[in-house]
């Protein structure tokens, strides 16, 4: 039952139960004070409509037929009170009440009481004024249904997501972290277990090592990130750190990383004034960067690297290119050699997950070109 107060109802009911004096007083018989109190029972009762529902709906559907049978008249302001009073009933109080106390007036209108035009336009309008409360209550209940429905399947979509995304965590720091973890144990008993292992190789082992463990605290962030919301109250702990992004300290640890691993030159030339971009875009262009440098060490070794940001406003602009051998072209009409894995689909989709793009291909003079553009307004 709706207990809301309801400004519209006294608003309604005032101008009614005055308007039914007014009637009354002036019927065609004369004053009546009798008719006048029956007049007074059809409307004052809508103040209670908002509380009482029902008691009120009865008390002016009583009074309503008492005062067509007993003197064989109604006020309009009645017969207003009466469709009201069915209306508000079949809306917010109980349905099998409202049509019941309707129904009295179609039986006056079979029976032929005197105030027969009175009767008839009741038992049309009284009945279909209850139907139309329970049709607006069908209304609001299937509305209200749909909605917590709604509700109830976006929680469960979010709950399913969360269960997969802890599913996906568990199996990489089961499958994945444990493989990467034995790299790095691995390298480093080579290195100092095997006897006249020159100075070269025990760095290049060592550099093994420390890229595994690099790629071992990735791993540790990714699972941060995906079990950030399926550990309600935990702490986040503090080798969850933020992702890398474009500045340059990071930058230069990427290149000294890739320098160190290739034995080879690699440069970072910077055009325009650096910017604090879009943390997403940042993480593009850094992946971009580290991907790049990565295909770079597998299909040109030795091969020297330059790596340049161009800040031109609304662009960022990132090229990548080596001196090596370039793509090369095979039987069936496609670029090898960098095209072997899915390190440029995976940069492609950086790109235009960001709203940018990547292209690859010759570098002007020979070598390979990774050249991304990418959206560069500056983080707000």
């Amino acid at each position: 039952m709706d207990r809301t107060y309801d400004p519209r109802i006294v608003m309604v009911g005032a101008p009614l139960v005055l308007l039914a004096v007014i009637e009354s007083v002036g019927h065609a018989r004369g004053p009546d004070l009798a008719f006048v109190l029956f007049a007074v029972a059809t409307t004052l009762p809508l103040v209670l409509l908002w509380t009482q529902p029902f008691a009120a709906a009865l008390v002016v559907s009583a009074a309503a037929v008492l005062s067509v049978t007993g003197f064989q008249a109604l006020t309009v302001a009645g017969m207003g009170a009466q469709l009201v009073a069915g209306y508000r009933l079949g809306r917010t109080g109980s349905p099998w009440a409202a049509l019941p106390l309707a129904a009295p007036f179609p039986i006056l209108a079979l029976a032929g009481v005197e105030a027969r035009t009175i009767t008839m336009v009741l038992a049309c309008l009284a009945p279909a004024a209850a139907l139309a409360g329970i049709a607006r209550r069908a209304h609001d209940d299937a509305a209200a249904n749909t909605a917590a429905r709604r509700v109830i399947a976006d929680s469960l979509l979010e709950h399913t997501a969360r269960g997969e995304r802890a599913r996906i965590a568990r199996e990489l720091h089961d499958v994945v972290a444990h493989h990467i973890s034995m790299v790095a144990v691995q390298a480093e008993n080579a290195r100092l277990t095997t006897p006249g292992m020159p100075p070269a190789g025990a760095e290049r082992l060592s550099a093994i090592g420390d890229t595994a463990r690099a790629a071992l605290t990735e791993m540790r962030r990714l699972l941060g990130v995906l079990r950030e919301d399926t550990t309600a109250g935990e702490r986040p702990r503090p080798e969850l750190r933020p992702q890398p992004g474009l500045r340059l300290d990071e930058v230069n640890d990427l290149l000294d990383e890739a320098r160190d691993a290739s034995g080879t030159g690699t440069r970072l030339i910077l055009r325009g004034s650096p910017v604090t971009l879009d943390p997403g875009v940042e993480l593009a262009a850094y992946r971009i960067i580290q991907e790049a440098l990565t295909n770079a060490r597998r299909h040109a070794p030795g091969a020297a690297v330059d790596v340049e940001l161009h800040y031109a406003g609304d662009a960022l602009r990132l090229f990548v290119r080596d001196n090596g051998p370039g793509p090369a072209v095979i039987s069936h009409g496609r670029e090898g050699g960098h095209e072997g894995g899915h390190g440029l689909a995976g940069m492609r989709e950086r790109a235009t997950a960001v709203g940018g793009d990547l292209r690859t291909g010759h570098a002007a003079g020979g070598g390979f070109l990774v050249e991304a553009s990418l959206p560069g307004e500056a983080a707000g």
